[in-house]
């Protein structure tokens, strides 16, 4: 068999289609998990924009929670991952600082959905990006990520506490193991599907 016979099929040869390609947003505050997440289910070396923390930096940047946290996302993370044969999801995580807000319009641009992730020791840092998502209209899910394997809040105290609305999944998640983010993602793409139809 030659590659080009197993890419048809069939008296036909109708061509095998390459996956469908899906941009998803990981979005949250800073120190949350968000290149870890990217990092932990991408099938290609992801792409990380991380730079060292300085003093400058650490003076702005509340480390108390994440002493060993050493560098900082300053543009956005690139990582993908192919769900089945028909679907490969593009993954885009933001920077976590406010002061990197200007670029969420570009990384968000043509994204299907999100995921915010939530730091329940810190639920003030996520704030922005929930109304970030909620004012443009975007699907997404809130994942709690399990930080030393618990969590401060259960998921009501924490829907509470962001005012989100019922229909938005909250989840709890490991950001360092791929299959728990592969769920989370999994139920970001599922609403979005839903929303739009699909």
């Amino acid at each position: 068999m030659t590659p080009t016979d197993s890419l048809t099929r069939g008296a036909g040869r109708t061509a095998v289609r390459p996956p469908l390609p899906v941009k998803m947003v990981i979005a949250g505050g800073f120190g949350v998990g968000k290149t870890t997440a990217v990092g932990s289910i991408s099938e290609i070396e992801p792409l990380t924009t991380e730079a060292s923390i300085t003093e400058v930096a650490a003076g702005v940047d509340d480390l108390s929670l994440t002493p060993r946290k050493t560098t900082t996302t300053v543009a956005m993370d690139f990582g993908c991952i192919t769900i089945d044969p028909t679907l490969k999801l593009y993954l885009f995580g933001t920077p976590g600082q406010e002061r990197f807000g200007f670029m969420w319009d570009d990384i968000v641009e043509g994204a299907l959905g999100g995921l915010v992730i939530v730091d329940t020791r810190r639920l003030d840092d996520c704030y922005a990006a929930v109304d970030y998502f909620e004012h443009k209209g975007i699907p997404f899910a809130v994942a709690i990520n399990a930080f030393d394997g618990r969590v401060e809040h259960t998921l009501d105290e924490v829907r509470w506490a962001l005012d989100v609305a019922e229909g938005t999944p909250l989840v709890v998640f490991d950001a360092r193991e791929r299959g728990s983010v592969r769920d989370a993602l999994l139920v970001v793409l599922e609403l979005a599907l839903a929303r739009s139809g699909g």
